[in-house]
């Protein structure tokens, strides 16, 4: 009897009610999120102001195939995107019950899997209990939530689906005596082919598989020195086709990287930097299963990261110390190790080893890896409340587990309406690492945008004192200083800039702005020159340079240079008010007036002060 509740391949009617009631706790849990809206943090980007996925056409298919937006090469995701507006336009409601239904049925597919894992190594009630907790806990933990409530990380929620399918595919497969084992191989390999095109982070997946071979599978030895014979030869062939694809998709995904963000330099973090943030985020996701407080949208990367550092070495002898006790135990906890090397493969792709962006580590890179953390905890609290012998003991091991999943799932609540709007979003950041420069930048925008200047000008300015390192943020500082008309204060910012990239364009025409704006045309034509001697068509370079010259009493030469502009376009106030001034300066009233009519067109307020001075 053991044996075939080990074996058999159909799930059985608990199973099935364990995997319904996953589905619905991570609905449950969810259900705030289905009134969050878009944030101007990629959202905005990646469907505000981003036209070409919109439709279900031919045009949006070859732009899903061909994008790397963003740096991510994801065809898939693009077009279950496609279908979300096609079904509910630029309603945001309609994008998150994507989202949630998605990983709502992760968590059911979750326990399918589970289940037949569990099956190989316990008796079937053990099994299902073992996989009714990790798909709770996996449905309603707060590291979930950023993979959920975020519109843009559809891509963690596709791939997910199409990772638990693979799997659960490759389980079938992988049955004694499985007559259509073929047949779910390859059903196998078109799931993760599917699911590559989602994100590239299930690259790891045949290794994961491998191990998965070795325990609790048993199809091949625990000892890699015994996989030349001839079955294990044949198990390893069939992982070649799950390979070929996963370095196909890891070469084009750090292809888009590099194309289009570009990977964190060597020279700023090496290797020894990078071993550091590997053991670092290894950990990180670990310690945040089991303590999931202050979770942020932004865990940021220090200016400089050194191993020696107590935060890295220690997290560093943590991990080896721990994988060497593994490895010693690994016969009789044989599960404890596997969990572990497929935690460690799966989070490998997002360690740090190959960087780009401004994160340590984020909460959505979470999302695969927790799939085995999840199993292991279901899996050896089943194991506990099997081998109690004292019912009040299994009792009370229960309650505590419902109460800590109950627990989980209130803070996923909570985590859920963080993700509500912009603000709501970096304020919580803020609130929980007030010395987080991206998130100070973040909010800083967002009141910025709002015409709060003010406010804007508090965040930016200490973002910077918090990370001068990052020497463009000046600009921001500058750029805000400027709306709220303090020339001679944004000057300095931008001159920073300018000390370490000499060659920025556009920062030195914001220069020239804010030293025209001071009544210092001089110094402004100064620095706008040598932008247009370098970059004859930069149309604000032209426009500033001729406001410039006619204020310096060169309108004829002024003049040149608002026409090239003027044949640029289009067309801007500021073009409107320089032509006219410097049509009235050389004089040709009638261009003048004509210049003012089409001023007065854009910007009554602006022709209203002219005609004034008049």
């Amino acid at each position: 009897m053991a044996r075939d509740e080990r074996t058999h391949p159909a799930p059985h009617g608990a199973a099935l009610l364990a995997a319904l009631t996953a589905v619905t706790a991570a609905i449950l849990v969810f259900v705030p999120a289905l009134d969050n809206g878009f944030v101007q943090w990629d959202d905005d980007r990646n469907f505000l102001t981003n036209s070409f996925y919109r439709g279900l056409g031919w045009a949006q298919l070859h732009w899903a195939l061909t994008t790397t937006l963003s740096g991510h090469w994801i065809p898939v995701t693009w077009l279950t995107l496609s279908a979300d507006y096609a079904l509910w336009g630029m309603r945001p409601f309609g994008y998150h019950l994507t989202n949630v239904i998605l990983h709502a049925v992760n968590a059911g597919l979750f326990c399918l899997v589970a289940t037949r894992l569990l099956r190989r190594v316990a008796g079937e009630r053990e099994a299902v209990l073992g996989a009714t907790i990790a798909a709770l806990v996996f449905a309603v933990h707060p590291l979930r939530v950023e993979s959920v409530a975020w519109i843009t990380e559809r891509r963690d929620v596709l791939s997910g689906f199409f990772y638990l399918l693979t799997v659960l595919a490759y389980l079938r497969a992988a049955e004694p005596g499985e007559p259509r084992r073929w047949r779910w191989l390859g059903a196998s390999l078109g799931c993760y082919a599917l699911g590559l095109l989602s994100k590239s982070m299930l690259m790891s997946l045949p290794i994961v598989l491998l191990v998965l071979d070795v325990y609790p599978l048993r199809r091949l030895p625990g000892d890699p020195c015994r996989w030349g014979a001839a079955g294990a030869r044949a198990i390893l062939i069939e992982k070649l086709p799950y390979a070929a694809m996963a370095v196909t998709i890891a070469y084009v995904a750090a292809t888009a990287v590099s194309r289009s963000l570009g990977f964190t330099p060597f020279d700023a973090y090496p290797v020894s930097a990078r071993l550091g943030m590997a053991t670092y985020s290894l950990l990180f996701y670990a310690r945040k299963t089991f303590m999931p407080l202050d979770l942020s949208p932004m865990y940021e990367l220090p200016a400089h990261v050194r191993l020696v550092d107590p935060p890295f070495l220690g997290v560093l002898a943590v991990s080896v110390l721990l994988t060497a006790a593994l490895v010693a135990v690994r016969r009789r906890w044989p599960a404890v190790l596997a969990a572990w090397t497929v935690y460690a493969v799966t989070v490998a792709p997002v360690s740090g080893f190959l960087h780009n962006g401004t994160q340590i580590v984020a909460d959505r890179y979470s999302y695969l890896p927790g799939l085995t953390w999840a199993l292991l905890i279901g899996g050896t609290i089943a194991r506990l409340v099997a081998a109690g012998r004292r019912p009040a003991l299994r009792t009370m091991l229960l309650g505590a587990t419902a109460a800590w999943i109950i627990g989980l799932g209130a803070l996923t609540w909570q985590q859920g309406q963080v993700w509500a709007d912009t603000e709501t979003l970096w304020q919580h950041a803020l609130n929980v690492d007030p010395e987080c420069a991206f998130c100070h930048r973040q909010l800083g925008a967002l009141l910025g945008n709002r015409g709060d200047l003010e406010g804007a000008i508090a965040h930016f300015k200490r973002a910077v004192e918090l990370r001068p390192d990052r020497v463009h943020g000046n600009g921001n500082v500058g750029l805000a200083l400027l709306k709220a008309g303090r020339p001679a204060e944004a000057a300095p910012y931008f001159e920073r800039i300018l000390r370490a990239y000499p060659n920025d364009a556009d920062t030195r025409v914001r220069l020239g702005t804010a030293l025209l704006a001071q009544g210092r045309p001089a110094d402004a034509v100064m620095h706008l020159e040598l932008v247009v001697r370098e970059h004859r068509q930069h149309a604000e370079a032209l426009v500033n340079l001729g406001v410039a010259l006619t204020d310096s009493g060169r309108p004829a030469d002024g003049l040149v240079y608002l026409e090239r502009a003027a044949a640029l376009g289009p067309p801007t106030p500021l073009l409107h008010l320089g032509l006219a001034r410097a049509f009235a300066a050389v004089g040709r009233p009638g261009d003048a007036e004509q210049q003012l009519a089409l001023l007065r067109g854009m910007d009554a307020g602006r022709a209203a002060q002219i005609d004034k001075r008049r």
